[in-house]
This record gives structure tokens, C-alpha cells and sequence, in this order.
């Protein structure tokens, strides 16, 4: 379980800074800064819970089986919350209104606050 975490992780991190340069470089000249700054916001969290897999990956705290969920709840997470933030960061390029789908992002972003709680929960649960 722990190399598939750390794969995953790594995974996220790469996709991340590659999105990051491309918002950095090549989205500002085709959408407006407030929608840089969105795109950005994605990238930001994406990183962040690249390493948080990292962190889980590596850490002998936690079991496999919260790993597991933690890595489902992250990956899903990341990809309704910084996915649908990229589109929706892009939406005037692309063919289709993505803002319709606008209430994707929340969800993920409720996966990723489940994936920290499931952390923090056994954790405190574990015995010293």
C-alpha cells in the first residue's frame, strides 16, 4: 500500500507542477488574471495533498486499510475540487458551459477534508 501512495503522490506532484507552469506561462495570455489566480488555487491544493500522500506513504502511524481510504478520499478529491476548478478556470476556451458543474468542486473538497479526518481519527485512536 505504501508504494501505491507514494506512486500516487508522486503522480499528483508532477501533474501539479506542469499544470503550475502552464498557468504560470501560457494561461495568462489567453484568459483573464482573476482566472489565473483560480487555476492557481487547484494547482496550490493539488500540491498540498500530494504531499499529505506523500506524508501518509511514508508514515508507519497509520495502517494500511486508513491508507487506503485516504488515498481514495485524496484522489477523489483532488480530481472533483483542482479538476473542476481548472475547467472551470478555463471555461471561456472551452465549447461547453463548465460552470454548470460548478457544484462538483465542493464535493471534492468535502473528500479532502474526509481524507485528513480520517487521519486525525486514527491517529487519536491508535494506543501509544
Amino acid at each position: 500500500m505504501d508504494r501505491k501512495v507514494i506512486a500516487t503522490a508522486a503522480v499528483l506532484g508532477l501533474t501539479g507542477i506542469v499544470l503550475g507552469a502552464f498557468g504560470a506561462h501560457g494561461l495568462k495570455k489567453v484568459v483573464e488574471p482573476e482566472m489565473v489566480i483560480v487555476f492557481e488555487t487547484g494547482v496550490r491544493y493539488q500540491i498540498f495533498h500530494a504531499l499529505f500522500l506523500l506524508f501518509v506513504g511514508t508514515t508507519a502511524y497509520v495502517s494500511d486499510k486508513a491508507k487506503k481510504s485516504i488515498l481514495w478520499l485524496t484522489v477523489g478529491g483532488v480530481f472533483l475540487f483542482s479538476v473542476s476548478i481548472y475547467f472551470l478556470a478555463i471555461n471561456t476556451l472551452l465549447p461547453f458551459d463548465f460552470a454548470k458543474f460548478g457544484w462538483i468542486t465542493p464535493i471534492g473538497g468535502l473528500l479532502l477534508i474526509s481524507a485528513w479526518a480520517v487521519l486525525f481519527l486514527h491517529i487519536i485512536k491508535q494506543k501509544r
